[in-house]
């Protein structure tokens, strides 16, 4: 006499037969579909402090979360010229395993107001970052594009100009300003390219810096004997070392994030830095670790904010951020780390 299958053997076979991704599976058996993942270029001046290095990992190891396109460097004051800022983007790559497989493209030296007279020529400053961006924001995709930029908005600034029809095609998330007080270092290092993105239509949010004040990004700090305590060994191990931008070699990110709080300023007792840029990660990941507000957009003229009540064009102002949520989300996502999918072959 045959034997009925019971309940639990039928439910294997039929899981183990199925063509379908687990994904859809459990879509199946739940009822509830994945998330979709957050789709983004990274912008950064990533050899700039250390805050870039953070975030890039912090969505390299997110791989349930955040789907990488590519990432845009840019240069500022610090951290030296366009190939230095590359080459840090190029070692965080390097230890999250992703290097060669997400494009890593090369954006502005120079301010958008010198750069803005040449960018219909064949080749201009930034040209490779830049024709990137239009290139991502111009493909058919089900989910919308998200420019994270963390550094000064000069290759934003670029695309809008070159392609304006993109502004309907992304949302740009800036980590920067301390509004609606004036300075901040990547607004003040290409204001022009700020004013000129505030004035055109893409979809704009702006998380606020605040220096020393509880409501910004610079209130979500990390000491470095925390950061000496908790990071010595995390994150995926790579078979060929790195040279750290101070030298040493380094097999995994959380080795070289003590390196990075050993050689840079500190302005507090106990020694701690802010994590500006991973912050904005973060909210992209889960908007409820800060809150966001709809304003009228302003204007900075003479480095004054200068409201402008009655403009059509929105945006919207990102503040008050769960420091304790978002730091414990980056210890946890490293510790317990899914890679992005790649890119490229």
């Amino acid at each position: 006499m045959k034997k009925k299958l019971t309940f639990p053997i039928a439910l294997f076979l039929l899981l183990f037969f199925s063509c379908q991704s687990g994904e859809k599976v459990a879509e199946e058996m739940t009822g509830v579909e994945p998330a979709p993942k957050v789709r983004l270029i990274y912008d950064t001046d990533a050899n700039n402090e250390l805050d870039d290095q953070f975030a890039l990992m912090y969505l390299l190891v997110n791989g349930p979360t955040f789907d990488l396109e590519g990432i845009t460097v840019n240069a500022t004051r610090s951290g030296g010229n366009i190939d230095e800022q590359y080459e840090e983007a190029k070692r965080i790559l390097q230890l999250g395993q992703r290097y060669g497989q997400i494009p890593l493209l090369k954006g502005a030296d120079g301010s958008f107001e010198s750069i803005q007279p040449f960018v219909k020529e064949e080749d201009f400053d930034g040209k490779a970052g830049v024709d990137f961006i239009i290139d991502q924001a111009n493909q058919a995709h089900e989910q919308e594009l998200i420019l994270l930029a963390v550094g000064k908005l000069t290759n934003v600034a670029l695309a809008l100009e070159k392609d304006p029809a993109i502004a309907s095609k992304m949302r740009v998330v800036w980590l920067g300003s301390n509004y609606p007080k004036p300075g901040e270092y990547n607004q003040d290092n290409d204001t022009v390219s700020m004013n000129y993105v505030l004035n055109t239509n893409v979809p704009f949010e702006m998380v606020t810096v605040r220096y020393g004040e509880p409501s910004g990004t610079d209130a979500v700090k990390v000491t470095q004997a925390e950061i000496n305590e908790k990071m010595p060994g995390m994150g995926p191990q790579i078979e060929n070392p790195i040279t750290g931008r101070h030298g040493g070699e380094f097999s995994n990110f959380g080795d070289y994030a003590v390196s990075l709080f050993e050689h840079i300023d500190y302005y507090t007792d106990p020694p701690a830095r802010a994590l500006f840029d991973m912050v904005a990660a973060a909210i992209l990941k889960n908007p409820n670790w800060g809150e966001k507000k709809e304003i009228p957009a302003p204007i900075l003229i003479n480095n004054e904010w200068i409201e402008r009540p009655d403009n059509p064009r929105k945006m919207s102002v990102w503040e008050n951020f769960d420091k304790d949520a978002v730091i414990q989300d980056f210890y946890k996502t490293l510790e317990n780390f899914e890679l992005i999918s790649p890119k490229l072959p």
